[in-house]
């Protein structure tokens, strides 16, 4: 993981403890994210995790929120979402993730393994990259079907190249 995310939050394995982390981007970190990812903008985004430490590996699970602005697939016009996804990772030293060559079978209960080194590793970069899987490239806004229509992108065969095919068809 890199160490110089727009949102960074080092965790050292010797600091874990029993409560929760509670992460939140700043301003300005809510704005970098957001040139990341391509969005208009973050608007908020907070993540609560609990750590439990097992020998060299921390397990994370907890949640992540977040409200967002982005442009419709359809339309270009900026619209609202919400994203609310469980968080289940998993920090491994190197060499303890899986072979990349060795066949496995993952259920939806399994971790994603981040690997790290030294005595710490980014939680925050963790955190941004499960919030870049949550956000959906091609989501619709409210005016996505006012502009399919305006732009003539129904899938209508009746006009366009295939137009004069399908009328061949038909005789």
């Amino acid at each position: 993981m890199t160490m110089n995310s727009e949102f960074s939050r080092i965790v050292d394995l010797r600091q874990i403890g029993d409560e929760p982390v509670v992460l939140e981007p700043t301003e300005a970190e809510r704005k970098r994210l957001a040139a990341r990812f391509q969005l208009s903008e973050v608007k908020a985004m907070q993540a609560t995790i609990s750590l439990r430490q097992e020998g060299n590996s921390v397990e994370a699970r907890g949640h992540l929120a977040a409200s967002i602005v982005q442009a419709c697939a359809i339309s270009g016009e900026d619209f609202p979402v919400t994203i609310s996804e469980p968080i289940s990772l998993r920090f491994v030293p190197p060499g303890a993730a899986h072979d990349p060559d060795e066949e496995i079978e993952i259920t939806a209960d399994d971790c994603d393994e981040i690997e790290y080194e030294g005595t710490s590793f980014d939680l925050g970069e963790a955190v941004a990259q499960s919030l870049a899987l949550a956000i959906d490239p091609f989501a619709e806004g409210p005016d996505a079907d006012k502009a399919r229509a305006e732009h003539n992108l129904g899938g209508d065969v009746a006009t366009g190249p295939f137009a004069a095919l399908a009328a061949l068809k038909k005789d």
